[in-house]
């Protein structure tokens, strides 16, 4: 039971309006963020005109500001406007729609002199900006705004799209802009391709040809995503120049929009017109894109023929599962012990521990770990961390094998930032060695660390951590 003293509404209550009236300003005491929030509050408390005002206020301050936005603000500017979108979306919106996307598109206005002054390479900023796009399109909907203007604010921002902050614009305006509107922008956007003004090109301070370059992605891109809102497959396949198409992922996207129409035989087209390198990690899109078209096609047994050749070049489980998926009952169990099989002999002995751990298969990966050892990088530092956490509670042996070798790769290249964890892990290692019923030819813990202070006596940054 919570005591008079925990922090929850029912005790605060207590206090009484005067004393919390009294702490709210307290506490907002230098914090402009604070007494922002408080006012936008006192603001809602008498209408959403008055919300509107405010918000209206802070996005010119914003806008105005001139001060360097360095990494260590990004997190207060982002709350800041987190803080105003979400006021706009549901306070203001709610009540007054065409309030509600006068204010989100000056909010948008905000992209450029934000990110023409921040630092911003975790992409928070610009994730803010991206929810708003998404907003906008919701609030012109609700708004009724008219098709031809609500075009000319989609175009305008096309136009003024160099950080990305409006690359979600477009197909979020799209049911707001209904057939009509989408028929207005189109030319519109064909016609700004066609005659590029120089103030734009100056504006963006590039060369003539990368200017035109930029022009033209962004054109198309725009172009796609009014073909996609209209349904229009061809219009989007012309809008990918020739030489993109044989790009896996480029042929991925357009075989998929081929077979929502039914044309199957086009999307296996478009994937095999694609220049296959064998990269997996690039190419999965466009096998998973093939298998679907092939199985649409009738030609299941090619599906699985590649599902399976995928699944050995990469150990992708994606691959693995659709093939188990579509086997008769116990087939599937003896194709699954022959994935294993083939995995425990996989020539990257990490990512085939990476592949029955999310499979998962733990028992599987502590045979492998203890069968290949000495093949371990102790330097993988977030999979052997999470393997051996994963393997420590029924494979102390496996799990013992894996910390040992994070230590001895911290110890032998002195990794002196890793001394503390090195440490973590070594206590880790101590805990789990009563629990391992065969070492094996394991050395046991303390003659592992007798060994460990002949090789490193002079790690002192290690040996203080070590209790």
């Amino acid at each position: 039971m919570a005591t008079k003293t925990t922090l929850n509404a029912k005790n605060l209550e207590a206090l009484g309006s005067q004393r919390l009236a009294e702490l709210l300003i307290e506490i907002s005491m230098g914090s402009a963020a604070n007494k922002r929030k408080l006012r936008m509050e006192l603001a809602g408390s008498h209408s959403s005109e008055e919300v509107a005002r405010e918000v209206r206020k802070r996005l010119g301050s914003i806008a105005r500001a001139r001060t360097f936005i360095s990494w260590r603000r990004v997190k207060s500017t982002k709350a800041d406007l987190e803080t105003q979108r979400k006021t706009i979306v549901e306070t203001v919106a709610p009540d007054d729609p065409s309030e509600g996307f006068e204010l989100i598109w000056q909010f948008l206005a905000l992209g450029e002199p934000i990110f023409d002054r921040t630092d911003d390479a975790s992409g928070a900023l610009l994730a803010s900006f991206h929810q708003a796009c998404s907003d906008a399109g919701v609030i012109a909907s609700a708004s009724g705004i008219d098709p031809d203007i609500l075009a000319d604010r989609v175009l305008a921002a096309v136009q003024n799209n160099g950080h990305g902050q409006f690359d979600p614009f477009t197909p979020a305006m799209a049911p707001a802009l209904g057939a009509e509107g989408l028929d207005r922008l189109k030319p519109l956007l064909v016609q700004w391709l066609n005659e590029p003004d120089e103030s734009d090109r100056e504006s963006l301070g590039l060369t003539s040809p990368i200017q035109d370059r930029h022009r033209e992605t962004t054109v198309r891109i725009a172009l796609q995503a009014i073909a996609d809102a209209t349904g229009d497959v061809d219009a989007y396949i012309a809008e990918q120049p020739e030489e993109t198409r044989r790009i896996p992922a480029i042929a991925a996207e357009i075989a998929r929009r081929l077979l929502s129409a039914g044309r199957a035989d086009e999307a296996l087209q478009a994937l095999d017109g694609a220049e296959i390198t064998g990269s997996p990690d690039r190419e999965m899109e466009w096998q998973l894109a093939r298998a679907e078209t092939l199985e649409t096609l009738g030609r299941t047994d090619e599906a699985q023929a590649d599902r399976w050749r995928w699944f050995e070049q990469s150990l992708a489980d994606i691959h693995l599962r659709a093939f188990l998926k579509r086997l008769p009952d116990f087939d599937d169990m003896e194709a699954e012990e022959r994935a294993f099989a083939y995995a425990r002999t996989f020539p990257d002995v990490h990512q085939a521990l990476a592949f029955f751990l999310r499979w998962p298969a733990l028992g599987q990966a502590a045979k492998l770990v203890i069968n290949r050892p000495a093949e371990l990088n102790g330097d993988l530092y977030e999979l052997m961390t999470s393997a051996a956490e994963m393997l420590a509670p029924h494979h102390p042996l496996a799990a013992t094998l894996i910390l040992r070798s994070m230590i001895d790769f911290s110890l032998d290249h002195g990794k002196a930032s890793r001394y503390k964890h090195a440490a973590r892990q070594l206590a880790t290692a101590q805990a789990l060695s009563p629990h391992i019923l065969d070492q094996g030819t394991l050395k046991s813990h303390d003659a592992y660390v007798a060994t460990l202070k002949r090789l490193h006596a002079n790690k002192r940054g290690f040996w203080k951590h070590v209790a």
